[in-house]
């Protein structure tokens, strides 16, 4: 009886995961809960028949010295339990580094995903997978040196043969940070552990079945490719896992209501779907939502990385519409030009909601009066679940905007507060809409208007925050959303702040204006607590990464630049991280 094997675990694969999961905590999900079980199960299941035949057969052994004594099938519970350990630090380590990643937009559909290029990419890896089982079972066969990895590559080839051939696409398309990264951090990791106890003698592996060749002194060549091929297969579980729930939630006229635990049958079904029936359009219309998102608003995209894949979706069409409306107006080359466009927005959304119009019509109505780079926003827009008044008012916002053309707008703070309305407020609306669309509540009607008309409150106040951040990039186009009645308490004028935008005088109404943010902010931020449970903390995350932008300008001896970037991308994840532990 000893305790080596057990001190492995106390000081090397226990506190990795007690990090990941420190780390994961806020943002842990049930789904998420699932997916880690579930794969720890095929993991124990898989590899404890392999294991204990390897033990009988003396391949690899474990001195009665070092190990507790307690065995299943003769395999020492140290070591069932590094299969569980070593599962689950894996999967925590791949949900962090896929979490900002929004998987769907790697999908691809029709005919061209499953023949041509991605065919060829399939049956290469299919073929090599094949030669690879083929060379194992030889060495099996010839029972020398090669024996043990032969067994590694027999016992782990048709699994990574079967999640290859299911989840290639997502396995070859994905950032790296989603796939090499998570198998290679914890097998140089593992690499170290074991050279350590292979040196201390806690595992021996029987001469003769091995080919004597060391990666570096102290590690075996088949402990560093047994290893490397354990992680790529938790990792390409998880992305077979990720894989399926893509399509089951991204494509309504296939699966119109999966479950939020789907079954392994499910999954499967989904897998097995073909490209060939994915919408298309839809896909397209994700992707550049994504693009948009992360072009224009970093913020709000590093924020929708904590919402539920569902709810993600449709928040980033909602705001890829609202974006491709907006830049229609504003990069109309003549006032004219921008009021046609709002005009045929209006129209857009007669059809849309027209009690007897179709989709047909919404489409051809599109593709006739719309540019190609903006019809997917506008075809893609999850209008069914949204009402039509917020958007409606949102275009009565961009004729705000466009009133700067003849004369100076903004003349009280009334006039200031209607315009945020219109613009953000309708935003956090439809936000909410969304949401409570997804997440049925039980709260009364009353209730919940409380909830929306808070929400309102807290559009205004981010985008009174997007306009303390933009006082110099507004007066550039012209434009000065500072009410007139505070430019004549300081003795400016409309002009003069279109001039000079740094004068000295508009740092005071700059931390005027975010004062007013802060204050509705303080009051309507108690609201999200009466929010459903999956979107609470991810409208925190959101409003929180926008308020400190206001923060950042409230700092002393902080310069305003002329960009819109005004927090590092270090200081957002923080945000993120600490507003969800709360």
């Amino acid at each position: 009886m000893g305790f080596d094997y057990a001190l492995v675990h106390l000081k090397y694969t226990i506190p990795p995961a007690a990090l990941l999961t420190l780390l994961y905590r806020p943002l842990f999900t049930k789904l998420d809960v699932y997916k880690i079980a579930f794969l720890v199960a095929i993991a124990v299941v898989a590899t404890i028949p392999w294991d204990s035949y390897l033990i009988r057969t003396r391949i690899w052994s474990y001195p009665s010295y070092v190990i507790v004594g307690p065995t299943l099938l003769e395999i020492p519970l140290e070591e069932v339990f590094f299969f569980v350990v070593q599962t689950y630090n894996t999967s925590l380590l791949y949900l962090i580094l896929s979490k900002p990643t929004f998987q769907p937009v790697y999908l691809h559909a029709g005919p061209d995903a499953s023949r041509g290029q991605w065919r060829t990419k399939r049956l290469a890896g299919q073929t090599l997978l094949l030669v690879a089982i083929a060379w194992g079972w030889r060495c099996i066969k010839e029972e020398g040196p090669g024996t043990y990895a032969g067994l590694i590559i027999v016992w782990a080839g048709p699994f990574l043969l079967l999640l290859w051939s299911l989840a290639y696409q997502f396995i070859l398309g994905l950032p790296w940070t989603n796939t090499v990264v998570p198998i290679m951090l914890p097998t140089l990791y593992l690499w170290v552990v074991d050279t350590l106890a292979l040196r201390r003698g806690t595992w021996v592996i029987t001469a003769g079945t091995k080919y004597g060749v060391h990666l570096w002194d102290g590690l075996e060549i088949e402990e560093a490719l047994f290893f490397f091929i354990t992680n790529t297969l938790i990792v390409f579980g998880q992305l077979a896992f990720d894989n399926a729930l893509a399509v089951l939630y991204t494509f309504p006229h296939l699966f119109a209501t999966p479950p939020r635990l789907p079954s392994p049958a499910l999954l499967m079904r989904a897998l097995l779907t073909p490209c060939s029936k994915y919408d298309g359009a839809r896909l397209t219309g994700l992707k550049e939502a994504v693009h948009r998102l992360k072009r224009k608003s970093r913020s709000f995209y590093l924020a929708s990385s904590t919402f539920p894949a569902l709810l993600r979706a449709d928040l980033l069409l909602l705001y890829s519409f609202c974006r491709v409306a907006d830049d229609l107006v504003d990069n109309a080359s003549t006032a004219r030009e921008a009021q046609e466009w709002i005009t045929k927005l209006h129209k857009f959304l007669d059809n849309v909601y027209s009690d007897t119009g179709s989709s047909l019509v919404v489409s051809e109505h599109v593709r006739s009066h719309f540019p190609a780079d903006t019809q997917s926003a506008l075809l893609q827009l999850p209008a069914a679940k949204l009402s039509p008044q917020p958007l409606r008012d949102l275009l009565h916002g961009f004729e705000m905007d466009l009133a700067f053309n003849t004369a100076p707008l903004i003349e009280t703070d009334e006039d200031l507060r209607l315009y945020s309305e219109r613009v953000a407020g309708t935003v956090a609306q439809m936000c909410i809409q969304l949401i409570f669309q997804l997440y049925p509540t039980n709260l009364p009607t009353e209730e919940q208007r409380k909830i929306v008309a808070a929400g309102n409150h807290m559009g205004v106040a981010l985008q009174y925050i997007n306009i303390a951040r933009d006082i110099c990039v507004d007066a550039q186009i012209g434009r000065v959303y500072l009410p007139l009645t505070w430019l004549s308490e300081v003795g400016l004028s409309y002009d003069a702040v279109l001039k000079h935008p740094d004068h000295v005088q508009i740092e005071s109404l700059r931390m005027r204006l975010l004062d007013k943010a802060f204050s509705l902010y303080e009051k309507a931020t108690g609201a999200i607590q009466k929010l459903p449970s999956e979107a609470r903390g991810p409208i925190r995350v959101a409003v929180e990464s926008y308020m400190e932008i206001g923060r950042t300008l409230r700092e002393d001896g902080y310069v305003v630049k002329a960009g819109r970037a005004t927090v590092p991308r270090w200081r957002r994840v923080m945000v993120a991280w600490r507003t969800l532990n709360k």
